[in-house]
């Protein structure tokens, strides 16, 4: 007679009840819909089920395994081949240390001793980075087991489990968990397909017609030729050209500015359109474009240009969808985005000729105009409402502050940049009224740049005696300018006035001795100086 064995007992029983089958399938409906977990894995044979919580650092990746165990020397290398795996998650998603909640649901326990091998974690050897806690459920412990894993979850876990279930209800189940977890995945890709990325590349192609038409007119660094086509200069916005806050965005400042900004719409943009959609990154690109420029039109007044604001307004906007859905955002682009955006920050502020009020205008920016304009068929008016309140009031409080500096004639920066403009297009009076209006409100402060850039006017328009007063004011605020006592010279000199043209001259040259027309022009006074005059 054959004898009856617990293994074939197993085996009989197993025929008969899926209860085992059925907790498994419960326990992963437990971890996606309850903790939040999402399948990274599912084994062909659907008995091994590996599960993440990404956004979370802390939380243990998860490995489900329905078997039935025999021997207690298969269930270690199992442990082995499960810190294997886990050593290639972890090394994949960058953690420096990873744990792994192994649970076995097998009907029984494996007949020799196996307790010792679930006392204590195992450490994969290879730098000992990935550790593996086993958990093992069976049907006759389940109190106990379900007490150890809600010890190695830091979570209370219990779920109610009848004596028999049915093919039926094992599979349902199944059924139920597969069908949560799709619609889950499903649920959030749908936020990442709300759009493509047609303005993305309609604005990258603006960008590089617009610079080869500077190129063609007279180079994208050329001052004159930036003002001509809308540069931010702030001088001209005092005048009332408001378009200027619009203009700059798709200006740039030579080919590595217009290489690094189209490089970083490119990887930017995409992500931003495709989450928000066409209409709403398009608000969200300009509103953040324009934010930028005021920003920069209040805190610097060097003339501007690029798309940097509102591509920083693309981080803005990632990060309002961060404030939103932070637990997506971490677990699928959050950590690369706040890497880039604190190293592009850094870099802001360790590069001088980077216009870092743009940059952070352009990002708070995109983050107010993502507030308001929410996501695509999801709306929430209070927020948005209050979003826009906010935008409104900081763009108009912005403004106003800025316009306050034309009142007092603007700084001394973009006062001289405005004068040296029309000196350029030889429009001399508009350059002489600019600089003796400043003159009049600020003449405690003004520098000598100031003083001789005056006096240069004023010689080309006839008016030597202003401009010898002038001159004799640089001398006073910088004795080490020759080009002023040049011009006193040569004022000195239309004066008929020769000992103090030479005694000016012989200092220009003094200053700057490689200067030939300095030398020459002593030359030329000493020449024309009476004898007698020599000794005086």
């Amino acid at each position: 007679m054959k004898k009856f064995t617990r293994q074939s007992y197993k085996k009989v029983v197993w025929v008969l009840n899926f209860k085992e089958d059925y907790l498994f399938w419960k326990l992963a409906d437990f971890f996606i819909s309850e903790q939040g977990y999402r399948m990274i894995q599912l084994f062909e044979n659907q008995k091994e089920l590996w599960l993440e919580k990404l956004e979370n650092k802390k939380a243990p990746i998860v490995r489900l395994l329905r078997i039935d165990l025999d021997w207690s020397n298969s269930m270690q290398r199992d442990i082995e081949f499960t810190a294997s795996n886990g050593e290639k998650i972890r090394k994949q998603i960058g953690h420096g240390e990873l744990l792994v909640v192994n649970i076995y649901i097998s009907q029984f326990p494996p007949v020799d001793d196996y307790e010792y091998r679930l006392e204590s974690p195992f450490v994969f050897p290879q730098g000992k980075k990935t550790i593996v806690s086993s958990v093992l459920l069976t049907s006759d412990q389940y109190e106990t087991g379900f007490k150890v894993l809600s010890e190695r979850l830091e979570k209370e876990v219990s779920i109610q489990i009848h004596s028999e279930y049915s093919e039926q209800e094992a599979a349902l189940q199944k059924k139920t968990t597969l069908e949560s977890a799709i619609q889950k995945a499903k649920k959030e890709n749908e936020i990442f397909t709300n759009g493509k990325p047609l303005f993305t590349y309609f604005f990258m192609i603006i960008q590089v017609v617009v610079f080869l038409i500077l190129e063609l007119q007279g180079g994208s660094t050329n001052t004159s030729t930036l003002i001509k086509f809308g540069a931010k200069f702030n001088p001209y916005i005092y005048e009332g050209e408001w378009w200027r806050f619009i203009t700059p965005i798709f200006l740039h400042i030579g080919f590595l500015h217009l290489a690094m900004n189209t490089l970083a719409l490119y990887f930017l943009g995409p992500a931003v359109e495709r989450i928000f959609g066409n209409t709403r990154f398009l608000f969200i690109y300009l509103f953040a474009g324009i934010s930028g420029v005021i920003a920069s039109f209040i805190f610097s007044p060097n003339i501007s240009a690029g798309a940097s604001g509102a591509i920083f307004g693309c981080f803005g906007a990632l990060l309002y969808f961060a404030l939103i859905y932070p637990k997506l955002f971490f677990r699928t682009m959050g950590p690369s985005v706040i890497t880039v955006l604190v190293f592009n920050l850094i870099f802001g502020f360790t590069v001088s000729i980077v216009d870092n009020a743009g940059h952070l205008g352009g990002l708070a920016g995109g983050f107010l105009a993502a507030g308001i304009m929410h996501f695509p068929k999801k709306k929430k008016p209070l927020l948005q409402s209050l979003f826009l309140f906010v935008s409104a009031a900081v763009i108009y409080g912005s403004l106003v502050y800025g316009f306050q500096n034309s009142e007092s004639g603007g700084n001394e920066s973009s006062t001289m940049m405005l004068a040296q403009e029309y000196i350029k297009q030889e429009n001399y009076e508009q350059a002489y009224d600019i600089l003796t209006k400043y003159v009049e409100n600020s003449s405690k402060t003004s520098s000598a740049e100031v003083y001789f850039a005056l006096s240069f006017i004023e010689i080309k328009m006839g008016l030597l005696d202003d401009a010898k007063s002038h001159l004799l004011q640089v001398i006073k605020l910088d004795s080490d300018l020759p080009e002023a006592y040049y011009n006193l010279s040569l004022i000195y000199l239309e004066e008929n006035d020769l000992l103090n043209a030479r005694e000016n001259a012989e200092k220009a040259a003094e200053l700057k001795p490689d200067q030939q027309e300095y030398a020459d022009l002593v030359q030329e006074l000493t020449r024309l100086l009476p004898p007698s005059a020599e000794g005086e």
